[in-house]
Parts: structure tokens; sequence; C-alpha cells
């Protein structure tokens, strides 16, 4: 477990091997309040909702309602003109050279205007709109928020339906969530893990209801929980979720780490990362979000799970090096207690 100054205000870590699940936790999930993070609270998952929009495209993609080769320009004409030629599969792996919209100048200003406030996905799009590719598709690798939003509003094109039902429709009933879903407010459900993090004059601030989720939509407005976390990468690793004609496609690996790192070394695919470390490899994702830091991640089979969460956005950047990269090495141990 972390202990150094600036560490987060609680940790808790969910392992489950052979059957048995064990938990670990450490300081609290609301300050004052002496109670640990609990398993079954919600709290914002962030970027392991791009895993979840991952789920959504390769179930329609076996479903065929849509092909991975297909383009932008087929499915969303004159959204992102400049992109028409991206495809599904290049989206979903980090490869397309989309410009990332949370980067974009205007955003940041719209969110620091008012970061409760609500925008579509095709307005989050606009942000980019006359922004040129930041590199050739297929040719390089760029962590890229905007590549899930496009994949989103493509599943809804493809399918007719709203993502909200195609999330229950490929993910929650074939996984068997049952606290997960896509707020645009800012309210959390109840019970929820509080997310913290520090003001300019150091002080630990709540900042769990701040930030209107649907400002990441699709790549990483859900909320859940640890349980229905494990359950779904379980199943979504384990190859449950659609057939093995489309499972075959995620198992192309480029170079490429999530964001924040996770465990070891990173290699990207297809809405999924590898973590190879000394004890073994892992499949998962990571995420943050102001208050959290996340990890999940299962064998190859589904057999063997870990989920890891933080309530403080300490990553590579933001918060302390030192307990980012601590932070970092207890990622390492729970999967390495998963696989021993």
């Amino acid at each position: 477990m972390i202990d150094a100054a600036g560490a987060p205000p609680g940790l808790a870590v969910l392992v489950q091997r052979r059957g048995r699940t064990e938990v670990r936790r450490r300081g609290v999930g609301v300050i004052n309040s002496g109670r640990p993070i609990r398993t079954r609270q919600h709290y914002r998952i962030a970027s392991m909702a791009k895993a979840f929009n991952g789920a959504v495209a390769l179930g329609l993609a076996s479903d065929r309602k849509l092909d991975l080769g297909d383009t932008i320009g087929e499915w969303l004409p004159g959204v992102l003109p400049l992109a028409e030629d991206v495809t599904i599969a290049q989206a979903l792996q980090h490869t397309g050279g989309l410009p990332d919209y949370i980067r974009s100048d205007a955003f940041i200003e719209a969110i620091l205007e008012d970061p409760a406030q609500y925008l579509s996905p095709l307005e989050l799009l606009s942000f980019v709109e006359d922004t040129a590719l930041e590199f050739e598709p297929g040719t390089e690798y760029g962590y890229s928020d905007t590549d899930n939003i496009v994949v989103g509003l493509i599943a809804e094109a493809a399918s007719g339906r709203s993502y909200d039902r195609l999330l229950r429709q490929y993910v929650y009933r074939r996984a068997g969530l049952h606290r997960t879903s896509l707020p645009d407010v800012t309210a959390m459900p109840r019970p929820f893990v509080h997310g913290y993090d520090r003001s300019d004059d150091g002080l630990l601030e709540d900042v769990s209801e701040t930030i209107n989720p649907a400002l990441a939509w699709a790549s990483g407005g859900l909320v859940s929980s640890m349980r229905d976390v494990n359950r779904f990468f379980r199943a979504y690793v384990g190859g449950k979720l659609f057939n093995e004609r489309v499972a075959r496609s995620q198992r192309d690996f480029v170079v490429g780490s999530s964001s924040p790192p996770g465990p070891g070394n990173n290699r990207a695919t297809l809405a999924l990362f590898r973590y190879r470390t000394s004890c073994g490899t892992v499949y998962g994702h990571t995420g943050s979000f102001p208050g959290y830091r996340l990890f999940a991640a299962a064998s190859a089979n589904g057999r063997r799970s870990i989920v890891f969460t933080v309530n403080s956005q300490i990553v590579p950047g933001i918060g302390p090096e030192r307990v980012s990269d601590l932070i970092r090495r207890a990622q390492k141990a729970a999967v390495c207690r998963a696989l021993s």
C-alpha cells in the first residue's frame, strides 16, 4: 500500500482469482468519516469507460451492424471533415491521429467557465472540427479522447439506438452489471466514493460532483462500482461480449501507453491495453478524472482480475511524482497477487 506525503485519502484493491475475491483497503472513502472505500460504492471510472465503448463497437461488429474498417466519413459525414478517412479500428486503437478536444483552448475555456454544463457529443467534436490530424492515420500512436466520442456516435448511427440503450444491450446485461450508468449531471448516485484533489494551498477539496461527466461521454463519463468494473473486465477480456471473429481483431498490439500509464510495459490494441510485468501479463485499462486514479485488468481468459482505486487524481504531471510512481508500483503488486 502507499505510505508517503501527499498520498490519496483512500485506496482499495480488489483481486479475484481461483473463484476467490480478496479486498484490501487503506484510508477513507470520505474524509472525516473513518470509513474505507467500499467495492459496491459508485465512483467515476474515467477512461476505463473507453473499454466499455469498445465493447459496444465490437458487439455491433459481431452483429455485423458495422465493420471495423468503416470510416468516420461513411457514418458521420461532415462532422470531422479533415478526418473522414480515419477508420473505427484506428480510432479505437488511438492510431487515427484525431486531435484531442479536451486539450483545445476553447474547450478548456468553456469548462473553466462552467464545469457543470452539459455539452452534447457533437458539440464536443466541434472544438476540433477544423483542426488538422496529428499524423497520417495508421502511422503513429496518439492517445485522444476524441477517438471514443467518434466511435460512440458511429455506434448510434449504425444501430439507430441511443448510446445508453447500446450500453444496456451490449454491456450491462451481458456482463451482469447493476451499478453502472452514464449520467449527464454532476450529482453522483448514493452511496459513492468521494474524490479529492489538493488546492493551491495544499488542502484537500472534494471534487466528486464538480465536473459534468457528459463532457467526457463515451470517452470517460461512466459511473460504476469496483464490483461492476471487475465483472466487466473479466467478461470483456475473457471474450464473453462478442464473437471470436471480432475478438481476433483485438490481438494486434502497437506501441502505446494508456493514460495514465499502467503497470509494466504498456501496449495498445482496440479499446484495450496489454500490461506485461515481471509477474505476468494482464489486459485492461487505466483512468483518471478529477478526484480519482484507476486501473482494472484481467488475465487473457478472464479468470484472474484486479480493480485498483485511489480517490485522488495523482498522475504524472499532477500531484507528487513520487506518489504517482508508488501508485504504479502498487498496481504491479496487485497484478502479481492476481497471477500468483
